[in-house]
């Protein structure tokens, strides 16, 4: 069984068309959602759902990592796939996944496209489909053994932002035989939406770097909040 596991704070517009889509998807697979809430959500979102596949979890804290682990606890699926709220993932999702674990990868992770047309967000984009410096965000969906995921002691909750980053660090760290999946992601373009295409990829560029030399993580939360306008489902932790 593939558990989905999407953490989500201040999220409603984006549930009210990712729930439907998923229950499509997961139809006639051997798969699961658990939507794990922030504390702090705000936005009275409608969490209601009489789908025994869709499972709502209300988190008794907040941050994406704290959400991503109190669910995977709770998940029965043999494998994991941490999704984005703002992330449509392809129809053949459950099925690239299995493929993927059946060709004895433990892990792996999606190329993307953005929502928008542009031709630098095109350009991103091509970025994702190979392996470097910025793999392992959260747009491309991180999915992974269940066995793997727990010996590797999840999501570090300290870590409160670039939190897919740290545990794939670990990952590689470890020698865990993950790929990525030629398979386009559709993701949100909305940070473009209020920020400059320089701003957000300067400010990506700069966490990257800080993050990989270590620079602490609360300190890149403040920068990272800084650099660029923010909308109302930012994590606040």
């Amino acid at each position: 069984m593939i558990s989905i596991i999407i953490p989500v704070h201040n999220e409603k517009e984006n549930l009210q068309w990712l729930i439907p889509y998923l229950e499509g998807l997961i139809a006639n697979e051997n798969a699961e959602v658990f939507i794990a809430v922030s504390s702090r959500n705000s936005d009275n979102t409608s969490l209601a759902n009489n789908n025994p596949k869709i499972n709502i979890l209300k988190c008794q804290g907040s941050g994406r990592a704290f959400q991503m682990n109190a669910a995977a606890k709770l998940a029965n699926g043999t494998i994991f796939a941490f999704l984005h709220a703002d992330v449509k993932p392809p129809t053949t999702f459950i099925t690239d996944i299995e493929n993927t674990i059946t060709n004895n990868y433990k892990a792996g992770f999606f190329s993307y496209q953005f929502d928008k047309q542009s031709f630098m967000l095109r350009v991103n984009a091509s970025f994702t489909a190979k392996d470097g410096i910025f793999t392992g965000g959260g747009d491309q969906c991180l999915f992974i053994k269940k066995d793997v995921f727990h010996s590797l002691g999840g999501f570090n909750e300290a870590q409160v932002i670039m939190e897919d980053f740290e545990l794939f660090k670990r990952m590689k760290k470890k020698n865990i035989r993950y790929t990525i999946v030629k398979n386009n992601l559709i993701v949100s373009a909305r940070k473009y939406e209020t920020n400059s295409y320089l701003r957000v990829n300067l400010s990506n560029l700069i966490l990257v770097i800080l993050f990989n030399c270590g620079y602490p993580a609360p300190k890149l939360k403040s920068l990272h909040n800084k650099l660029l306008k923010l909308p109302n489902n930012t994590y606040s932790n």
